[in-house]
């Protein structure tokens, strides 16, 4: 496994350094992390919810979930500073490659009626970001036992300076962009 992600590194290397005419090989775009972050509004009325959306994260990605807080009071959304209101998990080295692997080989293609992911979702720094509608499409995730339906964010993290450099670097991994 290990060797196979390494020739594969190596391949994208290569057809990145051809594209866009790099004299070095540090100057190729990298893919840093993995950021999976899931809001859960309802978490403020009852911390039971919260706490299933932290296992089914932590299911999904194979690493501990950090619970995020409420940074301001807002009044309109009954939501005071400090209160538990959703959490995310950074992923880094092996485990951001099998859970990039994961998303696109196998749960992207489970989503009804897919067509690709939006290409203009980028940043303008290099990043790309994707929201899921559903944590039903890994298939860690049992369907009898999930109370709820919830979404996720997915951003991907490059070192790209360009959104051209971090969409052709994304497309190397095989993320169905749509056309």
């Amino acid at each position: 496994m290990n060797r196979m992600k390494e020739f594969y590194l190596n391949d994208i290397v290569k057809s990145m350094k051809e594209k866009f005419s790099y004299k070095n090989v540090m100057q190729v775009p990298k893919l840093e992390k993995i950021v999976v972050n899931m809001g859960v509004g309802e978490a403020k009325e009852n911390s039971k919810i919260l706490d299933s959306a932290v296992s089914d994260m932590e299911i999904i990605t194979g690493q501990k979930a950090v619970i995020t807080k409420a940074k301001k009071s807002v009044a309109n959304f009954k939501l005071r500073e400090g209160m538990a209101i959703g959490c995310k998990v950074t992923l880094r080295g092996e485990k951001m490659y099998e859970f990039a692997d994961r998303l696109i080989n196998l749960a992207l293609p489970r989503v009804r009626d897919f067509r690709g992911v939006n290409p203009n979702s980028f940043d303008g720094r290099g990043n790309y970001a994707l929201g899921i509608k559903e944590q039903l499409i890994f298939p860690e995730i049992e369907y009898d036992k999930v109370d709820k339906v919830r979404g996720m964010d997915v951003i991907f993290v490059t070192t790209a300076k360009t959104d051209e450099e971090a969409r052709e670097l994304l497309a190397q991994f095989g993320m169905p962009f749509r056309k």
